[in-house]
C-alpha cells in the first residue's frame, strides 16, 4: 500500500530516508515507524480520495454547447432574414424609381400609327367617314392613343377586325381594319402601347388604320382637332 508522510527524516525498517526540503516522501511499504528518533504507536492514517464523476460535467458543457451553437445559428438566421430584407427593399425602391422614369418618358398620348393621312373625317361618297384613315404597309404597328381598357376586340361589320379602347377621358377611341389584334377585352393598356398591327380587312380599298373617336353618349367627332386641342402631332396628309 501507498503512503504519503510529511518528515524531515523517516526510519523505515531501520532504513532512515531523509527530506531535507520537508517534500513528500513516498514509502512502500513498512514494518515499523520511527520519525525524528520517536517511535509512531500507529502508521500514518492514509485517506483514500474517491475517484471523480464528470459525467454530469460533460452533460452539462454539451447543452451548454447545444445553447450556444442555437443561439449562434439563430442570429445567423437573424441577419440572413435582415439582408434579404433589405436587399428586398433595395429591389422594390430600384422598381418604383424605373417604373416611375418609364412613366414620365411614356407620352399622355400618342398617334395611333405611322404614315400618311389619306381620308379625313366628314362626307365621303353620299355618306360621313365618321374618322381618319392612316396608309401604311401591312404589319404596321398600331398604338393606343391613351392609357386605357380594352372593350372589344376582333370581328367587326365593315371593319374586318378592330379594337376598341375606353379612353381615359371617357371617349372611346376605335381602331378599324387592323391584320392583327395583340390585346383582349378588359386588358389595361398605355398610350403608346402596341395593341395592333396594320391591315386591310373588311370594306377598305389598301392597307390602312382607320380610327375613330366616340363621345360618351356615341357621337361620333372629328380625331384631328380632338389631337390638336390635346397636342398631338398629326402626320402629314395626301388630302384632296
Amino acid at each position: 500500500m501507498a503512503v504519503a508522510v510529511l518528515a524531515s527524516a523517516v526510519t523505515v525498517g531501520g532504513t532512515t530516508v531523509a527530506n531535507a526540503a520537508g517534500d513528500r516522501v513516498r514509502v512502500e511499504s513498512a514494518t515499523a515507524w520511527t520519525g525524528a528518533g520517536e517511535n509512531l504507536s500507529t502508521a500514518p492514517q492514509v485517506l483514500k480520495v474517491a475517484g471523480v464523476d464528470t459525467s454530469h460535467y460533460t452533460e452539462k458543457l454539451n447543452r451548454a454547447a447545444e445553447r450556444e451553437a442555437q443561439r449562434v445559428a439563430e442570429a445567423i438566421a437573424a441577419q440572413e432574414a435582415a439582408q434579404r430584407a433589405e436587399a428586398e427593399r433595395i429591389a422594390r425602391e430600384a422598381a418604383e424609381e424605373a417604373a416611375r422614369e418609364e412613366a414620365a418618358r411614356r407620352p399622355a398620348l400618342a398617334f395611333p400609327a405611322a404614315g400618311t393621312l389619306t381620308s379625313g373625317y366628314g362626307p365621303r361618297w353620299g355618306t360621313n367617314h365618321n374618322g381618319v384613315d392612316i396608309a401604311n404597309s401591312i404589319g404596321t404597328p398600331i398604338v393606343s392613343v391613351t392609357d386605357g381598357v380594352v372593350i372589344d376586340s376582333g370581328p367587326a361589320s365593315g371593319f374586318g377586325l378592330w379594337v376598341r379602347v375606353a379612353q381615359d377621358d371617357g371617349t372611346t377611341g376605335v381602331y378599324g381594319h387592323i391584320d392583327r389584334s395583340l390585346v383582349s377585352v378588359g386588358q389595361h393598356v398605355r398610350a403608346g402601347e402596341q395593341i395592333a398591327t396594320m391591315g386591310n380587312r373588311g370594306q377598305s380599298t389598301g392597307p390602312h388604320l382607320h380610327y375613330e373617336v366616340w363621345q360618351p353618349g356615341g357621337a361620333k367627332v372629328d380625331p384631328i382637332p380632338w389631337f390638336h386641342a390635346r397636342g398631338v402631332p398629326v402626320p402629314s396628309s395626301h388630302l384632296g
